[in-house]
Parts: C-alpha cells; structure tokens; sequence
C-alpha cells in the first residue's frame, strides 16, 4: 500500500518521512465541514436573481448570441430592453423550457 503525504502550504514539495495522521485527517474534515457551512448559509439568504442578461442566459442555455437573437425575434423567449440592455426574466425563460419540453 503506498503512503499518503502531507504538504503544509509552505512546502513545495514533501519528504519521505512525512505522513498524514488520522489526526490530520480529522483535522482537515473538521475545516473543510466547517469552511461548506459558512458557504452555504452565506448562498441561503441571497434570493435567487430574477433578471438576467444577455451573456448569463447563452450561458444557462449553452447556446451562441445568434441562438439567443433568433430566440427573441421569433418570440420564443420573453425579454425586455432597457436603453442598450435586454434583460430576461428567470422564471420565463424556465416557463418557456417546460413548454418546450419534449415528452
């Protein structure tokens, strides 16, 4: 069985007489429990956004600008345009995803 080795963030490489202890490990566990907690209570209060650009909704959909502009001009997708800006709103564009779908 090969050997687990702990690098301490100021070495860059380890030594052959450095292993982890189940101390470390517990350790480590305790840190990482208590590094998740923090992060997800700070996401829990945060209300999901209800308005989205351009650039989030080609990436939520994985798909080009041109994709997305075809979407709009054939009303598929519901936006609004504000001075330069076009936004679209979260809970359509799921409404639009569910009425689409595919059986």
């Amino acid at each position: 069985m090969g050997k687990l080795l702990y690098i301490s963030e100021k070495q860059k490489t380890a030594s052959d007489d450095q292993l982890v202890t189940v101390a470390d490990l517990e350790r480590f566990r305790e840190k990482l429990l208590t590094d998740l907690k923090i992060l997800l209570n700070a996401n829990i209060g945060a209300p999901a956004k209800r308005w989205l650009k351009s650039h989030q909704v080609r990436k939520l959909l994985n798909i080009s600008g041109g994709t997305l502009q075809t979407l709009r001009n054939n009303g598929v997708i519901p936006y609004t345009k504000i001075g330069g800006l076009i936004y679209y709103d979260a809970a359509e564009i799921d409404q639009t995803l569910v009425r689409l779908k595919k059986s």
